[in-house]
């Protein structure tokens, strides 16, 4: 007897969606005990209930929960989300499976953008990075769409996915490769200004998470808005425009908010290889294709997913840690090649 095709209702996302968030909160007190010092939990949940008696100890506790855990575990989550919002919308406009921010030229372009924006004005203030950062993105993923056009009048929708993909990771590899070209020439305060963007959110900071919230404040509700539009858009050019929507100019805004997502997240954790491509497939194996439900079970698990990650990567090896985008790689890697494979 065949397995029946899962029924994708509301109540099911809704059912997802408070599972994926309980996991998510146990695994982040778990984060803020675990490290080169760990914190057993009942102190964790101390500190975060305002509960510990002063003292010297408590006050290194606190200080170690609140200042150092706290900040990394809030950037992980934001570009988590962002990252897998991004790669939602884009799989979504491009109607491509093999799209994500890190495999056709997004964060390769943020990356490189936010090294020569720190090189050429070394002292420019924090808020400039992102704006950098999502003009690179916007580079990157031009460039992509344009080398992998044949010429002939193509639209967005008919880009081949394997020739995108494939187009994708030979523009981002070229585009890293220039980043570190630069990095070796440049000053050792630089290089250590951008160890971030190989991909970890080590050393994030209250001023990186401060960075990051404003855009992720904004940028996911908006998504999430958009979600229509992503539907209607998922039907084809034809379709779509008989319903009464300008596909062009619809495709273009949200493009625009999938390619800023993406320039913000790699400000706060660098270039997490696969969260984008990875998240949004899961989340549609979970509660279908419908954006109202895809794009919030997507956030879910890429927050998740780079959580699990950077705890991972800080109580494998302590004191060393491993960074968190060896983990999505490692990860996201074996499940790319099987898309490539199924949609050549």
């Amino acid at each position: 007897m065949l397995p029946t095709k899962p029924k994708y209702t509301h109540a099911r996302a809704v059912s997802f969606g408070l599972g994926l968030l309980a996991l998510t909160g146990l695994l982040a007190v778990l984060a803020l005990g675990l490290g080169a010092v760990k914190t057993p939990a009942g102190e964790v949940l101390a500190v975060l209930l305002g509960r510990s008696d002063p003292g010297q100890g408590d006050d290194l506790t606190r200080q170690l929960v609140l200042e150092l855990r706290a900040p990394r575990i809030v950037v992980a989550l934001l570009t988590g989300a962002m990252f897998a919002a991004s790669g939602a919308m884009m799989q979504g406009v491009i109607r491509n499976p093999l799209a994500s921010p890190d495999i056709i030229g997004v964060g390769a372009g943020a990356g490189l953008a936010a090294t020569l924006f720190l090189l050429a004005w070394p002292g420019a203030p924090a808020g400039g990075l992102p704006w950098a950062a999502l003009l690179g993105a916007w580079a990157g993923f031009g460039l992509v769409l344009l080398l992998s056009r044949e010429w002939r009048g193509q639209n967005l929708n008919a880009l081949h996915p394997v020739r995108l993909a494939l187009v994708g990771v030979a523009v981002a590899a070229a585009l890293g490769a220039v980043q570190q070209l630069v990095l070796v020439r440049a000053p050792d305060s630089l290089g250590s200004a951008l160890s971030f963007l190989t991909g970890t959110v080590y050393g994030a900071d209250s001023l990186r998470a401060l960075r990051v919230l404003p855009w992720a404040l904004i940028l996911l509700p908006v998504s999430l808005l958009l979600t229509r539009t992503l539907d209607v858009l998922n039907l084809g050019e034809d379709l779509a425009t008989s319903l009464g929507t300008r596909v062009n100019a619809a495709r273009l805004l949200c493009l625009a908010v999938a390619v800023a997502l993406a320039g913000a997240a790699v400000t706060g954790a660098g270039i997490l290889g696969f969260v984008g491509l990875l998240a949004p497939h899961v989340a549609r194996l979970l509660v279908g294709a419908k954006h109202a439900r895809l794009l919030p079970i997507s956030m879910l698990l890429g927050a998740l997913l780079v959580l699990a990650a950077d705890t991972l990567g800080r109580a494998l090896l302590p004191p060393l840690e491993v960074p968190a985008g060896i983990f999505t790689t490692l990860v996201g890697a074996p499940y790319f090649l099987y898309l490539l494979r199924k949609t050549a």
